[in-house]
């Protein structure tokens, strides 16, 4: 990895925080992206990388985000998508959107069309973090926003975003075929970290555990290390990863092409990234 860019959000803590810690100990330069920029800078400081600062509940944060890492980057090799999180109670961002949704899916695919050109120019290596909660999604294109179902503590919607990341991921890899560019999504495994913070499931798990439940933060961090820094995966571009095993066990409706390319075309329109086509 010397002398590679890697850029990678949520950074500032959990597989985020560990991955830019083993990627920088291999040599790569890091991009730390957070939305809180104390815990950013320090994790920077510890790696020898940059801090950027973005709140993807801000489709706003991330443009200026794009800007400021298209000035500061000559090139990126890897851009993890990482951030997001389950939001236990359905809120809307300033963007109009529900958070899960454009934390998820709508913020790293606009980071990911805006930063595409330079992508394709140092023939980088997209990779974002899924979950195995994908396998629950229910997906619907006319409710992207989730104001039309119940709720249930959110993690419909979590799940859903998975799927999300997955289709994203293979028309991503369908659109740059042939440009150098190659695209993964992964399950990092259950991670113990502050994941579902004021879920009730999530702090019931806690409590019948003793808090010992999940696998840690490095474990956790292995599939992205390795995506990022792995000349050849064995697994063509838009695989999904299980942990470290390739092709893992998705929704029906992942693979689905015509599926994946009309949630392309509507994310974009809902981010006013590129023209409707």
């Amino acid at each position: 990895m010397t002398g590679k860019t890697v850029v990678i959000t949520g950074a500032s803590s959990g597989i985020g925080r560990q991955a830019a810690t083993e990627l920088a100990d291999r040599g790569a330069r890091i991009a730390v992206v957070g939305r809180h920029r104390a815990r950013a800078e320090a994790v920077a400081a510890e790696v020898g990388g940059v801090a950027f600062i973005a709140d993807f509940d801000r489709l706003d944060d991330v443009r200026t985000l794009a800007d400021d890492l298209l000035f500061a980057c000559d090139r990126i090799d890897v851009l993890a998508n990482n951030a997001g999180g389950l939001v236990p109670t359905r809120t809307l961002t300033v963007d109009g959107h529900e958070r899960t949704f454009q934390s998820n899916h709508l913020a790293p695919f606009l980071l990911t069309q805006l930063l595409l050109p330079r992508l394709i120019e140092s023939g980088a290596r997209v990779i974002s973090t899924a979950s195995v909660a994908n396998r629950w999604a229910r997906l619907r294109l006319d409710d992207l926003n989730w104001a039309q179902r119940p709720w249930l503590g959110g993690w419909g919607a979590y799940g859903t975003s998975k799927l999300e990341t997955i289709l994203f991921t293979e028309e991503l890899a369908r659109r740059t075929a042939g440009t150098g560019v190659s695209a993964y999504s992964f399950h990092p495994g259950f991670v113990a970290t502050s994941f579902g913070h004021g879920s009730p499931l999530m702090a019931l798990i806690a409590l019948m555990s003793g808090g010992r439940y999940g696998i840690s933060v490095e474990a956790g961090a292995v599939p992205l290390i390795e995506l990022a820094s792995t000349l050849d995966p064995g697994f063509p571009s838009g695989t999904y990863f299980d942990t470290l095993t390739g092709n893992g066990r998705r929704h029906r409706l992942a693979g689905d092409a015509d599926l994946a390319a009309a949630l392309w075309q509507r994310s974009a329109e809902l981010v006013g990234c590129v023209p409707a086509r």
